[in-house]
């Protein structure tokens, strides 16, 4: 008597398998351009009334529970499953970069906005502190053009939409992660940006003083035209 013939995996089922093992393997290739794709692009809609409105919602301040930036992460944030409470924005000319600044600290927040380190900060006083990514590889993402061409001397401006924030960068420096101390609260107005350094093990500190604030339409003109302009993270050069 013949043998049954073993039946082998169908077709449709070999080629879905081939399929799905074709995209992880593009998504483990192409992590970090599809990572930035998805932040880059992220464009919020920020008013006066959005603004007014997400500064009386909570936030998270762990800061140990931050993580790296992943993919996941990442695109989580941007199909809005948690939603950040964004209350203005900060823009660097000399370093080209432009983002959004949100409350708190959490992985969703920092995936696309510079989030704040303490709940009791206002603009133009006291001590405050903005947390970002630093992606590397030259990115032009989130906190990364910090890393690369922030320098002392150079101007850092904040903004509600109302008024315009200026700040004055005099100190660049590394530090330990471990160093919290330096979101506390000061006498003197300044702001304090912190990103990761290129490998994450320390973080790199800018401290800027606090110059002026004028109303948002009698800022500078490159300044309003930033904040202004539909909003990207990385203007292109």
């Amino acid at each position: 008597m013949e043998k049954k013939k073993r039946k082998g995996m169908p077709n449709w089922l070999r080629w879905t398998l081939v399929v799905i093992l074709l995209i992880i393997s593009a998504c483990l290739i192409f992590n970090q351009q599809i990572k930035e794709h998805l932040v880059g692009t992220y464009r919020p809609a920020i008013t006066q009334q959005s603004i007014a409105r997400d500064s009386s919602k909570k936030a998270t301040y762990n800061y140990s529970d931050v993580k790296d930036l992943n993919l996941q992460t990442a695109a989580q944030a941007r199909a809005k499953k948690q939603p950040i409470n964004i209350i203005g924005e900060i823009t660097a000319p000399d370093s080209n970069m432009t983002i959004p600044i949100a409350k708190g600290v959490d992985n969703t927040t920092l995936a696309l906005a510079a989030g704040t380190m303490r709940p009791d900060m206002q603009m133009g006083k006291g001590n405050y502190a903005l947390a970002g990514h630093n992606m590397a590889n030259g990115s032009k993402i989130l906190f990364s053009p910090l890393y690369y061409h922030a320098k002392v001397g150079q101007k850092v401006y904040i903004t509600d939409l109302k008024r315009v924030y200026e700040y004055k960068l005099y100190e660049r420096k590394f530090i330990e992660p471990t160093q919290v101390e330096v979101v506390n609260d000061t006498k003197q107005p300044i702001i304090t940006l912190i990103t990761c350094n290129d490998n994450g093990q320390k973080r790199l500190l800018l401290r800027g003083r606090f110059v002026k604030s004028e109303p948002f339409k009698q800022a500078p003109q490159n300044v309003q035209k930033n904040f202004s302009s539909k909003y990207t993270t990385g203007r292109a050069s």
